[in-house]
């Protein structure tokens, strides 16, 4: 696994970071907006989306005083591919297995 995919992983660890990505979804959203919606702090809000950014799951522009937030799909996308082929080479060694299994009881 790629350190890009394995920082992706750590920043969708926390379930808070997982909200704000639902919330920001098309248009984004400020701090201030995201911090109406969860039960956490503007700054705690501030503190998750810096690792949201860090890990490239999000991109900041300025607009005014603010800055907007939006999703990145990159990182996620390569996080579903790696799912993709984890799951692909189970399901092959588990057809393998099934196999030996069906072989040694006949």
């Amino acid at each position: 696994m790629s350190d890009a995919i394995g920082a992706t992983f750590s920043a969708l660890a926390d379930p808070s970071r997982r909200r704000m990505l639902g919330l920001l979804g098309g248009t984004g959203a400020t701090a201030t907006q995201l911090a109406r919606e969860l039960p956490i702090s503007r700054q705690a809000v501030a503190k998750h989306l810096s690792q949201l950014a860090a890990a490239g799951l999000v991109a900041s522009r300025r607009e005014g005083r603010e800055t907007r937030y939006t999703v990145t799909p990159e990182p996620l996308e390569q996080a579903v591919a790696w799912i993709v082929q984890a799951g692909g080479e189970w399901d092959d060694r588990l057809a393998r297995l099934g196999t030996y299994v069906a072989a040694d009881r006949g």
